[in-house]
């Protein structure tokens, strides 16, 4: 399976929601492949690997197989981002351009459980080829009404990839992170966000992911969040969003 973890909004914890998703899978058993297709390649950074080495912007090119841009690293697999992604508009002009990754991840899609696609912070090309290639959407949001404002635009994104490129592309849930549950303005946004997703045809997830020293410093470290900081809060929100998220996919 294929997920996007996907919002146009930048400092959601879109990135942080991936690795600890890819952490929290293969703890679990599975087989997982992240691809970075942000250019500020902050996730490539996390898992310790190379953005100098074959990277996903030669998948897209068509220059590199994917099986060939796989690293190997401690925190798992990834196919690496590339600073040159912020151009991908300009270099992505072929009739079909929507289905690039869809056909480089197609070789290896059986050699994974999961692959987990960590998305620029845009709605550009590289997010309509992230949306063709994958079976479903998480999309993460912060506990503000600045953060929420984003998603209905996206949906507007996911309509016509949903109506030409991928019929079956589902938005598995909204996920709200850096949230607070003392807070009175959390809760209302907590409301919001659960009415936003009504109109996006999805659902809130009843997990919330608290804000936490730890995520940053993991990432600083290079480590996945289960195994620096296994009985922090944070870690225990990512895992009952996991196990949610496992549970919507198998129902």
């Amino acid at each position: 399976m294929i997920i996007s973890v996907i919002n146009q909004k930048g400092g959601v914890g879109k990135t942080t929601t991936v690795s600890a998703l890819c952490n929290g899978l293969k703890a679990r058993g599975y087989k997982v492949l992240a691809v970075d297709l942000d250019a500020q390649g902050n996730l490539t950074y996390s898992f310790g690997a190379s953005s100098e080495r074959s990277t996903v912007l030669g998948v897209l090119t068509g220059e590199v197989s994917a099986k060939d841009a796989i690293q190997h690293t401690e925190q798992g697999d990834i196919i690496s981002s590339s600073k040159s992604l912020i151009g991908a508009d300009a270099f992505l002009t072929d009739t079909g351009k929507e289905y690039t990754l869809k056909e480089g991840l197609e070789a290896i899609k059986k050699d994974y459980d999961f692959i987990i696609l960590d998305t620029p912070p845009t709605l550009g090309i590289l997010t309509v080829n992230a949306l063709t290639a994958s079976d479903t959407v998480v999309i993460p949001a912060q506990a503000d009404i600045f953060s929420l404002q984003g998603i209905e635009q996206l949906s507007n994104t996911i309509r016509p990839v949903k109506k030409y490129t991928n019929k079956d592309l589902t938005i598995n849930g909204i996920l709200l992170v850096r949230y607070n549950p003392r807070s009175v303005l959390s809760k209302e946004v907590s409301e919001l966000a659960d009415q936003l997703a009504q109109r996006i045809d999805t659902t809130l997830y009843k997990a919330t992911i608290r804000e936490a020293i730890a995520v940053k410093e993991c990432a600083i470290s290079q480590r996945g969040l289960f195994e620096y900081a296994p009985k922090s809060n944070v870690a225990t929100d990512y895992n009952a969003f996991i196990d949610e998220l496992l549970q919507r996919i198998n129902n």
